[in-house]
């Protein structure tokens, strides 16, 4: 690099002049190029890069001012070192025109070869360094041009980066932050405030405004985490719930990592804050409806076990037949429940399935108010009307096709009244003693319910009427007094069992 050739014009109209110019710089070991003419050396000019100009002044057609000064206009050349040689006495007026056209210097004639060689050499030599370092300029630009790329890539994917962390701290309902252990200093992200429902315009994360929306019951359980940090603990993670300004409580899960010094002091904790409150509902909702099924799942085999143990039957055949009606009278309102979510049953619906397998032509109607009952009475009053039923279908109305059954009821203050009544059946003869279908509703209503029955065995017909406490916070808005009408238009009607409509 340092021996580099580089190219040397001489300019002479005198061969003679120019051979002995070769001869003096030949010593030099660079590129030496003659021109007759200012035209021939323009011509190489634009061919060539060239490092000095050694130009007489005195030639024919193109004298050495004319052609320096035709030179310098071109933008390559501008720069080019121009040495004059005058074979004249040259005046300072000469040498200043000359410097105003470009020359660096000037050589009188005669030439002192070891002058001309050296002054030849130094502009060789500093065209040779500029080329250099521009070349190694060109090489580091290149450099910083390749470096800036791969920082502005890296930077690129590094913020490429951060928006799918932070798409994903948003998905999962996550926040982040950093706290300067030294000099207590926050740093929140924009799913941190979101999670404690604060604006980051107005709210500064400060340790006392932070604790402030800590739930109370949970600061010792975040004290302690600190404490755990103080004694060496790298990482910790634990739960607690935040009070938000508005007042809506949330749960948290927060992990916690330490940075320590060379010390093992610790200089900085960072941590994720993830959002749990919907987790915590959901088991808190799971953990219900485990002990509502426990619960439910008790009562049933309860009634179960009663309907087993009270049932009786002259036969083995008639004990079956009576256990299996009771039970699918309990599944049949187990059904109705569950198509509520076991928010309740309604007495028409409850009422019509336990009558609908012995309802036929038009003997059973329907009246009433439409009423949402509880699981626990809706259970007991289907027993209750599976009894009635089934000892009318047995001894009373609906055991003959004359027979005829209504049923309707009313809904009073705290109260609910069902009235069954039978006629045109059989003949109707009080009984000696209470039958186990009347006690079953009797102990059911009465012993259950906390309710009444009554029983009236008149000669056309039973009469029985059921009174069941509704309870004093019963909801009013459960009670709809215009289900619809018969065809009488007087009273309101749910439906007619078996009926055309």
């Amino acid at each position: 690099m340092d021996h580099e050739k580089v190219n040397i014009l001489l300019v002479d109209d005198q061969p003679a002049k120019l051979l002995a110019y070769e001869v003096i710089l030949k010593e030099l070991g660079e590129n030496l190029a003659v021109a007759t003419s200012g035209r021939e050396a323009l011509e190489y000019l634009l061919k060539n890069e060239v490092a000095v100009i050694l130009v007489d002044v005195c030639m024919p057609e193109l004298d050495g001012f004319e052609l320096a000064a035709m030179i310098r206009e071109h933008p390559r050349f501008q720069k080019t070192a121009m040495i004059f040689i005058s074979a004249i006495q040259v005046s300072d007026l000469d040498r200043l025109r000359g410097y105003e056209m470009g020359a660096v210097d000037y050589v009188p004639v005669p030439v002192v070869p070891e002058v001309l060689r050296a002054k030849i050499k130094v502009f060789a030599e500093l065209y040779r360094k500029t080329r250099q370092l521009e070349r190694l300029n060109a090489e580091l630009e290149d450099r910083v041009h390749a470096r800036t790329a791969e920082l502005e890539n890296s930077n690129a994917k590094l913020v490429e980066s951060e928006q799918r962390r932070s798409m994903a701290l948003a998905a999962g309902k996550m926040g982040s932050w950093d706290w300067d252990w030294v000099n207590g200093d926050w740093m929140w992200d924009e799913g941190q405030y979101r999670i404690f429902g604060v604006d980051p315009r107005s709210f500064e994360v400060t340790s006392e405004n932070i604790k402030k929306l800590l739930h109370p019951d949970d600061l010792e359980r975040l004290r302690k985490a600190v404490s755990h940090f103080e004694r060496g603990t790298h990482a910790y993670e634990t739960e607690f719930r935040i009070v938000r300004p508005d007042g809506e409580e949330r749960w948290c899960v927060g992990t916690a990592a330490a940075s320590v010094d060379r010390t093992g002091r610790v200089v900085r904790v960072s941590g994720v804050t993830i959002d749990i409150t919907e987790r915590k509902r959901a088991e808190d909702r799971q953990n219900l409806l485990a002990r509502e099924v426990d619960h439910r799942a008790k009562n049933a085999l309860a009634l179960a076990q009663s309907i087993v143990r009270l049932t009786r039957g002259a036969t083995l055949k008639e004990y079956i037949q009576a256990v299996e009606g009771r039970i699918s009278a309990l599944a049949r309102v187990h059904t109705i429940l569950s198509l509520s979510n076991w928010q309740g049953a309604e007495i028409g619906r409850l009422v019509d399935e336990e009558i609908s397998p012995y309802s036929t032509g038009e003997q059973i109607e329907l009246y009433g108010p439409e009423l949402q009952l509880e699981p626990a009475t809706a259970q007991t009053l289907a027993l209750a009307v599976h009894e009635l039923v089934t000892n009318s279908a047995k001894y009373g109305a609906l055991s003959s096709h004359s027979g005829r059954l209504k049923i309707r009821w009313e809904v009073r203050p705290d109260l609910l009244q069902i009235f069954w009544e039978e006629r045109d059946g059989p003949l109707v003869q009080t009984p000696i003693s209470r039958g186990f279908g009347t006690r079953s509703v009797i102990a059911s209503i009465e012993s259950q319910l906390g309710g009444r029955a009554d029983f009236d065995w008149r000669a056309e017909g039973l009469i029985c009427r059921l009174s069941v406490p509704l309870g004093k916070d019963f909801p009013a808005g459960q009670i709809n007094l215009h289900a619809g009408f018969n065809g009488s238009g007087r009273e309101p009607l749910l439906r007619s069992a078996g009926a055309a409509e």
